[in-house]
Formats: C-alpha cells, sequence, structure tokens
C-alpha cells in the first residue's frame, strides 16, 4: 500500500499516526502503576466489602444453580406447611414423616441457598458496616431458630416459619442473580488486553527462525512479523516497511506506515508486508502492559460507590434490631417472656424486606432489556444510577463524533481549470489505490457524477504520494513533501486556500502536471450527522459536552466550532487520557466518557460512567459500563433519559419497600396492641409477599419508557 501518510502530518491534519503511538508507548510503559494487587477488582462499582454485590467472590452462575434448587425444595415447604394450609384454607396430605418435610428441607435451604447471605452478613459484622446480607441473615437465622424451636415443641411457642424462611430465601437468590447478570466483569477488559498479544513469536537466530513463547522473548532479539501477524512486544523496524493496522492502540482506524527505525507497539498488525524488529520492551514493560495496568487502578479508584439498596438496607438494619431489642424489652415487661419472644422473632422476620430484596434488581433489568431494545448495553449498574448525574459528556473525538475516515472538503483550482476537471483528474491518479485518502477523492469524484479518465503506470511515492499517467500526461498527487521535492510552488490563488484549509487542520493534497501546480484539495474527518444533534440535546439537558483527541489543536478547534462544543482537550497522548476526565472531576465535575479504542480504555474506566462505541475495540467495551451497540452519539441521550427514569422507580420502589417495613415493624412489636391490634407472624408474612408484588408491578411501568436515538429532541 502505498504512502500517504507524510503529506498528511505535514499539512496537519487527519493525521495516521495522531495520538503519537511511539511516544505514548513510553508514557505508558512508565506511567504510575500498582501492580497486581489491583487486578480483579473489577469495575463492579458498587461492590466492595460492605456491599452485597460481591458475594464474598461468589459468581452469577452460583446464584442461579442455588436459586433454582432451593425453588425447587421450597415448593413442598411451603405446601406442607401449617401455616401457609391455613391460610389458604386446605389440608396438606398427611402421612407419617409428612410433618417433618418442612424442617428437613428448611434446614437445606437455610444451609445450602442461604450460605452466601450468611456469609456475607458476616463480612459485613466484621467490616461495621451492615447492608443487605447481614439483614437477610438475620432474617433467616432467627426464622430457622425460631422455626426448629416451634417443631421440636420447645417452650410452646408458634413461631412456625419455614415457608417463610424458603420464600424468603428463594427471592433474595433470584434478586440477587438478576442483579450480578446485570454487572460487567472485572477480568473482562484486562482479559480483552491480554488477549491482543500473540502466544508465539518468531525469533530470528544465526541458524534461521524459530517458533517461541512469547514469554521466552528478551529485550535486544529479533523476531520477524509475517503480514497479518500482531507484534508480540514492543520494537523497533530494523529491515523492510509494512503498514500497521494500530487501531487497538490508538482506536484509530487508518493504517501506519512503519519502516526501518520506527518503532512499533505490541498487539498492532503488520497488514501488507513483513519486517524484522528488534525487540526494545517485552512483559510488564510494553506499552499494552501499560495500559493494563491503568485500566486496573482506574477501575479500582472508582469502586467505592454504594448501593441505594445497601443504603436502605443499612437503614433497616438498625431500625430492625433496636425494634427487636424494644420489642422483648417492653413485652417481657409488659407481659411474659414467651410472647416477648414471639413478638420479637415476628419483628425482626418480617423486617427483612422481600420487596426491598429485588427494588433495585427488577428495575435494572428491566432497564438493561430496554436499553438493548435501543442498542445501549448496561453492563454495570453503578453506570445506569450515576448516568443521570453527569455533569459533563467527554467524546474521543475520532470514530465518535466523527466518522474516523477522511472526507473530501473543498477543490481549489489555479486560473484558468475547472474545480471538476481537477477533482476527476485527480480520482483518476488515485483510482488504483485503496489508501483511504484516495478512496475518500474517488468516492467524492463518484458522488458528484463526475467522468473519471482512464490512468495507467500507478506509482506509489512512499512518503510524498502517487503518481500515474493520465492521457498522455503524468499527473501527481501529494502533500507538501511533493512540492518541496519537486522544488515549486502554488500559484497566489491556491496558496491561499490551502493555508487556510491547513490553519484548520485540513489534509492538503496537491494535483501536479509536471513542474505546474493545477490546484489542491482539502480533506478531514468527517463530523456525523447525528453528532450536531447528540451535543445540541445533551446541551438542552443541562449537561456539558467536551471533546478528547490527540490531533493538533487546529483539528480539534474546527471540530469543536463546528459541533458547539463547550471544552476541547487536543494534543492528548493516550496515557493522558484519564488524566483529563480526573482534571474535570477535580472541577466537581462527574463525567460521561464516550470512546472507542484502548487508549480510551483507562479513561472509560475511571470515568464516573464508561461509555464505549460498540464498532470499537473489545478492551473499550469490557472497561466501559455501558457499550453502544451501533455509532451514534445519540444513544447516549437514551441513557440519560433512561437513568433518570429508572432512578425514580428505583426511589419509588425503596420508599415502598422501607415504608412497608416502617410500618409493620412496629405493628408486629405491638405498638397497638393496648387497642387490640396485633400484627401476627402470618398476617406479617402476607403482607410482605403483597408488598413484593406492587415492587414488581411498578417496575414493570419501565417499559413505558420510549428509547429511541433516531428521535432526540
Amino acid at each position: 500500500m502505498e504512502d500517504h501518510t507524510q503529506h498528511h502530518n505535514h499539512s496537519g491534519g487527519i493525521d495516521a499516526t495522531h495520538g503519537t503511538p511511539p511516544a505514548s508507548a513510553a508514557a505508558i510503559a512508565t506511567a504510575p502503576a500498582h501492580h497486581g494487587h489491583h487486578e480483579g477488582h473489577g469495575h463492579d462499582d458498587d461492590h466492595v466489602v460492605h456491599t452485597h454485590g460481591q458475594h464474598a467472590g461468589h459468581s452469577t452462575a452460583m446464584f442461579k444453580d442455588r436459586f433454582w434448587l432451593t425453588l425447587a425444595l421450597s415448593v413442598p415447604v411451603v405446601y406442607f406447611s401449617p401455616m401457609f394450609a391455613h391460610l389458604l384454607g386446605y389440608m396438606p396430605p398427611d402421612f407419617p414423616g409428612s410433618a417433618w418435610i418442612p424442617p428437613a428441607l428448611g434446614t437445606v435451604i437455610f444451609f445450602y441457598g442461604g450460605m452466601p447471605f450468611l456469609k456475607g452478613g458476616l463480612n459485613e459484622l466484621k467490616s461495621r458496616q451492615p447492608g443487605m446480607m447481614l439483614l437477610i441473615g438475620m432474617a433467616i437465622s432467627v426464622a430457622f431458630v425460631a422455626s426448629w424451636v416451634t417443631s421440636l415443641g420447645i417452650g410452646g411457642f408458634d413461631l412456625d416459619f419455614w415457608w417463610e424462611l424458603a420464600l424468603l430465601v428463594a427471592i433474595m437468590l433470584l434478586g440477587h442473580w438478576i442483579e450480578m447478570r446485570a454487572l460487567g466483569s472485572a477480568r473482562g477488559a484486562l482479559d480483552a488486553l491480554a488477549a491482543l498479544l500473540p502466544d508465539e513469536a518468531e525469533r530470528i537466530t544465526a541458524e534461521g527462525t524459530e517458533t517461541i513463547s512469547v514469554t521466552e522473548l528478551r529485550a535486544g532479539d529479533m523476531v520477524l512479523v509475517r503480514s497479518g501477524a500482531r507484534m508480540p512486544a514492543d520494537g523497533r523496524v530494523i529491515d523492510g516497511q509494512a503498514e500497521f493496522d494500530e487501531s487497538m492502540i490508538t482506536g484509530e482506524s487508518r493504517t501506519v506506515l512503519r519502516s526501518a527505525g520506527d518503532p512499533v507497539v505490541a498487539g498492532t498488525v503488520a497488514t501488507d508486508n513483513t519486517v524484522r524488529v528488534r525487540v526494545t520492551a517485552v512483559g510488564d514493560d510494553t506499552a499494552l502492559a501499560g495500559i493494563r495496568r491503568l485500566v486496573a487502578e482506574a477501575q479500582a479508584s472508582s469502586s467505592r460507590a454504594q448501593a441505594l439498596a445497601d443504603r436502605a438496607a443499612a437503614f433497616l438494619f438498625y431500625f430492625a434490631t433496636g425494634a427487636g431489642v424494644i420489642t422483648f424489652i417492653a413485652w417481657t415487661l409488659l407481659g411474659s417472656v414467651p410472647e416477648a419472644v414471639t413478638r420479637t422473632v415476628t419483628v425482626l422476620v418480617i423486617a427483612c424486606p422481600h420487596a426491598l430484596g429485588l427494588a433495585i434488581p427488577l428495575v435494572i433489568a428491566i432497564s438493561t432489556e430496554q436499553a438493548a431494545r435501543a442498542g445501549v448495553l448496561i453492563k454495570n449498574r453503578m453506570a445506569l444510577e450515576r448516568m443521570r448525574t453527569v455533569d459533563v459528556v467527554l467524546f474521543d473525538k475520532t470514530g465518535t463524533l466523527t466518522k474516523g475516515e477522511p472526507e473530501l472538503k473543498d477543490v481549489t483550482a489555479a486560473d484558468g481549470a475547472s474545480r471538476e476537471d481537477l477533482l476527476a483528474l485527480a480520482a483518476a491518479v488515485e483510482a488504483d489505490s485503496e489508501h483511504p485518502v484516495a478512496r475518500a477523492i474517488v468516492r467524492a469524484a463518484g458522488e458528484r457524477g463526475l467522468d473519471i479518465p482512464q490512468a495507467t503506470g500507478f506509482t506509489s511515492m512512499t512518503g510524498r504520494g502517487v503518481r500515474a499517467t493520465v492521457d498522455g500526461r503524468t499527473v501527481q498527487v501529494g502533500g507538501p513533501a511533493l512540492l518541496k521535492e519537486l522544488r515549486i510552488t502554488e500559484p497566489e490563488t491556491v496558496e491561499a486556500a490551502t493555508r487556510a484549509w491547513m490553519d484548520r487542520g485540513a489534509a492538503v493534497l496537491h494535483i501536479v502536471d509536471g513542474t505546474r501546480v493545477l490546484g489542491a484539495v482539502s480533506l478531514e474527518d468527517a463530523v456525523r450527522g447525528e453528532s450536531r444533534q447528540a451535543v445540541a440535546a445533551l446541551q438542552k439537558r443541562g449537561i456539558k459536552v467536551a471533546m478528547i483527541t490527540g490531533d493538533a489543536r487546529q483539528v480539534a478547534a474546527a471540530v469543536g466550532s463546528e459541533l458547539k462544543i463547550d471544552e476541547v482537550f487536543a494534543e492528548v497522548l493516550p496515557a493522558d487520557k484519564d488524566k483529563k476526565v480526573a482534571e474535570l472531576q477535580a472541577r466537581g465535575l462527574k463525567v460521561a466518557m464516550v470512546g472507542d479504542g484502548v487508549n480510551d480504555s483507562p479513561a472509560l474506566a475511571r470515568a464516573e460512567v464508561g461509555i464505549a462505541i460498540g464498532a470499537g475495540t473489545d478492551v473499550a467495551m469490557e472497561s466501559a459500563g455501558v457499550v453502544l451497540a451501533g455509532n451514534d452519539p445519540r444513544a447516549v441521550l437514551s441513557m440519560v433519559d433512561l437513568s433518570r427514569a429508572s432512578y425514580r422507580k428505583m426511589w419509588q420502589n425503596l420508599v415502598w419497600a422501607t415504608g412497608y417495613n416502617i410500618i409493620s415493624v412496629p405493628l408486629a412489636a405491638g405498638v397497638l396492641a393496648f387497642a387490640g391490634v396485633v400484627l401476627s407472624p402470618a398476617a406479617g408474612a402476607v403482607l410482605m409477599s403483597a408488598s413484593t408484588i406492587v415492587v414488581a408491578l411498578n417496575a414493570q411501568l419501565l417499559r413505558r419508557v420510549k428509547l429511541n436515538p433516531s428521535e432526540v429532541r
């Protein structure tokens, strides 16, 4: 493939190497990082020691398996429960041993299904950060002990909570299973980064080449990188030249020419030729490893948020515990110890709300489903909760707000020449080229319906441009480097136009016939039409819009001005993108970052909300809490609207679930006993189930929220 890179660089626009990967590699490799101890801490932002999301290391599959088995065991427990049978007015079958079915299966449910909550509650107790796990653990433990006391006939208590224990464990397992399915994998981003490296490398020796494991490579080794192969380590080209796909590092789709003396980065791909490379860095010293550390560090730095349900659960724990103590003391003094125990157990059991355990997971599950239909994948529940609080959306420019490919913007012709004829001539010369710039010129000529003449003798001139014969004359197309080599200057009329183009960062290509400049064309990274709507709609919602890019300032300023963006960060190295996010956060702003490349991964992880363009790299998508299935930036608006709607539902459900407890617990404690109003254990259990149904129905109303990026206002 021919090389247009040099004249692009000289002209300041559509720089295939913008972001300066070689320099960024060094910057990333030497960036401060916490080795090891952050890895494995994920972007599960709400899941730290005290939250019910981490479940002491338990997996989604574990909760799924325990739920289904617990549900199966719960059916006979509920059916043979005397309390449940009395409520529905039926008589369960009576046969030898039938009375022991609820205690036997209930015990299995308590230890098997309830173990995650018991362990989680113990951890929360040790860390002095009570939450949902401790609340659930307390309730099922009290129900277990009280039910066994009743089943064994000790003390004459009527506290048969086996059916309530079974349903409580089953519903909580279901809630946690639903919840964890909505979470992104913490290790995903790191695994995706590791997958960019090949398993083997071809090391050049005195006898020829040998295939070895990448782990055996050492700095100073010479490796052979064939066409289509990935770089096994950072290095410098010693022999040959090839167009490298560096999109996994820079996020840019255009290939970059690397020849003798040029640095190359681990994970990038030689697309067209074989080169020999001297290894300069391996393992943890590579640019890719540096980014990997930054991702892990950034993810860990944003993992201190606490879920709404946990805050409510902490309140209810103290509320229920306090109510239980007061209830026992009061009834012991005013009544009897057996009555005090009955009232206290009832309070502690019904204080664990089924509704609260499902309030958040149900909203998240439905929100996730609604978002998916709108092309938005919610990978992390805190991303959904946080989006409503975002003050600024930081867009990566290339491939997000722009198409990431050059587009013909303007044509200028010397005196006496036709702009259409000039463009047709340039298209004829570029017709046999596969370079993105060439395709843009040919495409523009085709869209204008121009008659493109036939060219022969196509030749690529490395670092300068291309040449071909058209209608018997030799025509060259190239940038400033071509004019310098030919020692010719532009006519004044052409120079005036090209100077203005360069000032705004456009790439400039000249069309030269012999030693005469016929004219020039300008190319720029095409701005998406949807970007204007997205920026305007965000600003209308009171959210600022910022843009970050490795491009030159004039390029960034031109795009920022065209889209009316509030703040622009230009000439930012890949390693520094997350620093810009931190800079915005230091101002007190909550940031949503939208990007599509590996170099965006640390910034995506550090932002309050990381949003990856689905057309980007796997690593960017794994580092983000949200993934847009397409590349329409207006989908960010769907995320904002859904976040606000789901947050309202969360609060409505939490208010209902918590409010139910605030009312039912005092009644169960007997505060109105003087008036003859006492909430029995059976009635409390029924009210708890009714509360769960209300929460579930309210969550379903989220399906009414309409999410359609094409209808953004």
